[in-house]
């Protein structure tokens, strides 16, 4: 099947977003075990990403374990050291596809607040054709209603979107609708599919 436009999840996709190696970095991996035991730090972040307020629901959280709030509060006072670095193998097959006219789209979970930051710090998030923020749109992954929204704005009917994600359940509810769709282990392997799919050449997906 033919693929008329490209969908790029953004963590660990473009971005690497690994919040255990920052804090384990910053307060020792025995007090990050100890911290994410008692503080459910990614259900926290699940709800920015459905929508809720990014600065008021991190400080609200940190409030609530008052022996960890410096540490809680770091997931938004340094956040851009949670979400980094970019992955540049990533950034240029966005690029390439872009350059030879192949829509490309986002379809992230984010928060509403820390997405517009986070195209201030890395300018190729706003290079997408189109934006599919679950914080904006107040649902995320993999739940079928996002999948749904996409479909009905993008023009472009299932069959002929290929979707690259790192998680295995995003891609599953892709897959179930009939998209095509890429479980992204690491850029090259990425770069393989799209030089498969016709997309790119082997020297555009370098």
């Amino acid at each position: 099947m033919s693929v008329e436009a490209v969908v790029f999840d953004i963590g660990n996709v473009l971005i690497e977003w690994q919040p255990e190696r920052y804090y384990d970095r910053v307060i020792g991996e025995q007090r990050r075990r100890a911290m994410f035991a008692e503080v459910d730090l990614h259900g926290m972040n699940d709800l920015v990403d459905q929508g809720h307020h990014f600065t008021d629901t991190i400080y609200h959280w940190a409030e609530k374990y008052p022996q960890w709030r410096d540490e809680v509060r770091m997931w938004h006072d340094n956040w851009i050291e949670l979400a980094a670095p970019a992955i540049p193998h990533s950034v240029r097959l966005q690029q390439a596809l872009r350059a030879k006219g192949i829509p490309v789209f986002a379809l992230t979970n984010f928060g509403v607040q820390n997405f517009d930051y986070a195209t201030t710090v890395y300018p190729f998030l706003n290079e997408f054709d189109r934006q599919y923020v679950s914080g904006r749109m107040k649902t995320v992954k993999p739940h079928v209603p996002i999948y749904e929204m996409v479909e009905a704005d993008c023009g472009v009917p299932p069959h002929a979107l290929l979707f690259a994600d790192d998680r295995i359940d995003n891609i599953e509810t892709a897959r179930a609708r009939g998209w095509q769709t890429h479980h992204f282990q690491g850029p090259q392997g990425w770069a393989d599919r799209l030089v498969t799919e016709g997309l790119l050449s082997p020297d555009e997906a370098t």
